[in-house]
């Protein structure tokens, strides 16, 4: 039998994994809550780079490899492209539509951190919507800022940030109650796509705010690429029943 390894990171991931046999793996960063219920096995943490990631997929017989982490999960991405090539293993891809601005929206596109405080420096009450990353960033906010932080886990912030530990999918009307008790003028996202975090725009778009939003990374392509998890699920069922 052929075995398949998801590489998750996404709600998406998860409804793939769903679908998996007792066979197959899912393996996840170590990131957020582990997920109960699978059928199929799960593991956590890297693999040490490309080359231990091909190693992984000869000894455990991979014979296809599903990339549905996160869009920003770049150098994931890269070793899985490398290790599938050099083991010459297929190599699929969960790659949802990036956001695209609509009528009313005023996003600010940015690439890295330095721009993100750059395109920050005239509002007061930033909301992050970056995963960790603002984290390593606490000790450097500017005087006239405070900032908050939601993410996967609670983390104690300090006087100048709080931290909000939450889980989407997020609904518009939570989503203006956060901003209006929290006095929300800018919004800070990654382009990740989907509709789990999107109410977070439409509420800015409704409050005239501006999201300072980055641009996704380049990512290497795949053998198929799918839009969907639905998209996937149909065409693993057609290779499941081939394999």
């Amino acid at each position: 039998m052929t075995r398949i390894l998801l590489l998750g990171g996404t709600g998406d991931a998860l409804q793939i994994a769903r679908a998996l046999r007792a066979s197959d793996l899912y393996s996840l960063a170590g990131i957020g809550k582990m997920p109960e219920g699978l059928a199929c096995t799960v593991r956590v943490g890297g693999f040490g780079g490309a080359q231990g990631l091909q190693a992984y997929l000869a000894d455990e017989r991979i014979g296809l490899l599903i990339d549905a982490t996160h869009p920003f999960a770049a150098r994931i991405s890269s070793n899985a492209s490398i290790a599938c090539r050099a083991a010459r293993v297929p190599y699929w891809a969960l790659r949802r539509a990036p956001w695209q601005p609509q009528a009313g929206d005023d996003w600010r596109f940015v690439d890295d951190w330095p721009q993100i405080v750059e395109a920050l420096a005239p509002y007061r009450r930033p909301l992050f919507t970056l995963g960790r990353e603002p984290l390593a960033h606490l000790d450097e906010i500017p005087a006239h800022q405070y900032w908050v932080v939601r993410c996967l886990e609670a983390h104690a912030g300090n006087t100048r940030a709080s931290v909000i530990g939450a889980r989407g999918p997020f609904t518009v009307d939570g989503e203006r109650a956060l901003f209006a008790m929290l006095g929300v003028d800018v919004v800070v996202s990654k382009n990740s796509g989907g509709s789990a975090t999107a109410a977070k725009l439409e509420v800015a778009r409704e409050r005239g705010l501006p999201v300072v939003m980055t641009r996704r990374p380049e990512l290497p392509a795949a053998d198929r690429e799918f839009d969907s998890a639905s998209a996937l699920l149909r065409a693993l069922t057609e290779w499941s029943a081939d394999s």
